[in-house]
């Protein structure tokens, strides 16, 4: 099947260059450009598009005024570029919030640099995204999150709406049942959420369900650059009643705090329950890598540790789940309906390590039965 692109930028040359890259896939065609936001509002809606891909800073209307216009009236999965800068993680986690499903840095030099990598991401992700949840790809609420905390700042941000339709390209037999029983309560030392995909809206609301007195140290992983995590995790922790906090060597893991991977380096976990951050090893594909912390919390906590795997490309927490099945933990896996890509979740389904397989906006208030 042919993805049907529009490709949104004030920039000449990046609209051109993106074009030829995405255009010399055989399985991509570029329908249409657009120069600012309001073009691409009419033209999504003219050419129906697969995929947009979306810059922010444009005049007339800027790219996350353009998404939210787009998902209120013609919903399609959408492609942020953004730029490696803590002011870019704001604006791009913005971006996510109105509805953008995924992201990718904008960097001129690597397009003139290393043309042969940036075509295989570019038209990798246009592919992944392509075969999202699109119907359920929903408007922005202006309302905050629920279970968001009233004592907290509150977020000016919009929480999108959540996800429900199936998603596609999987048979019904591969499809897993969201009819899981409610979690029995249990003595964990650790809960730790790995998440690509869709992750950083799926982790807020989440997180934004448990209260200030939550008992379980929390780890997070979450496939994102270097740049992006400390803007993440300081967005969290404005959103939620629990701490958040981008992971550094040495923390100590404690009840009410959820302590987030540092992107482009690896987060373990040791005997006395103390983080270590180390470098990326080049030899992995992402970094942080939810296999590396599932795996370090195998080895320090045996059965004591609750494992939640949610929306994300590929497989990312299968070997790491299954380490800690052996060691007698419990693993739950976000059910399809909810996901946006159900790749991760799938193969944790598919391997048969799911304990329990739960809807996203259902997970939150099983982690308070199954740790309080």
């Amino acid at each position: 099947m042919v993805v049907k692109v529009l490709v949104v930028d004030d920039s000449g040359f990046f609209r051109r260059r993106v074009s030829e890259i995405l255009s010399s896939d055989p399985n991509i065609t570029v329908v249409g450009t657009a120069t600012n936001g309001r073009e691409a509002i009419d033209q999504a809606l003219a050419l129906k598009p697969d995929v947009i891909t979306m810059d922010y800073e444009m005049p007339l209307m800027d790219g996350i005024t353009a998404v939210r216009n787009i998902m209120q009236r013609c919903p399609t999965p959408v492609l942020m570029f953004s730029s490696l800068t803590h002011e870019g993680a704001r604006v791009t986690l913005d971006a996510l919030d109105a509805g953008a499903v995924d992201f990718l840095p904008k960097n001129f030099e690597d397009i003139s640099r290393n043309p042969d990598k940036v075509k295989q991401l570019l038209c990798e992700k246009v592919h992944s995204i392509s075969r999202s949840n699109r119907r359920g790809i929903g408007t922005a609420s202006l309302t905050p999150p629920a279970g968001g905390s009233p004592s907290r700042p509150a977020s000016t941000l919009s929480t999108p709406a959540t996800r429900t339709q199936p998603s596609v390209g999987h048979p019904p037999a591969e499809r897993a049942t969201s009819a899981s029983a409610a979690p029995k309560r249990k003595s964990y030392k650790l809960v730790a959420i790995g998440t690509s995909t869709g992750g950083p809206v799926a982790l807020q609301r989440v997180l934004t369900q448990l209260p200030a007195n939550f008992p379980t140290p929390i780890v997070l992983i979450q496939h994102m650059p270097a740049a992006f995590t400390k803007a993440f995790a300081e967005r969290l922790d404005k959103l939620c009643k629990i701490s958040v906090k981008e992971a550094e060597d040495g923390d100590i893991l404690r009840p009410g705090m959820a302590i987030l991977a540092p992107g482009g380096k690896q987060m373990m976990i040791d005997g006395r329950g103390t983080i270590r951050i180390l470098p990326g090893d080049e030899r992995l594909n992402y970094k942080p890598c939810v296999d590396i912390t599932f795996g370090s919390a195998a080895k320090t906590y045996n059965d004591k540790v609750l494992a939640v795997v949610l929306t994300g490309m590929g497989a990312d927490g299968r070997e790491g789940a299954r380490l800690l099945k052996q060691g007698g933990s419990q693993v739950w896996a976000q059910d399809e309906a909810s996901c946006v890509i159900y790749g991760m979740p799938m193969a944790i389904v598919k391997a048969n390590l799911a304990d329990a397989v739960y809807p996203l906006d259902d997970i939150g208030r099983h982690l308070v039965e199954a740790c309080l």
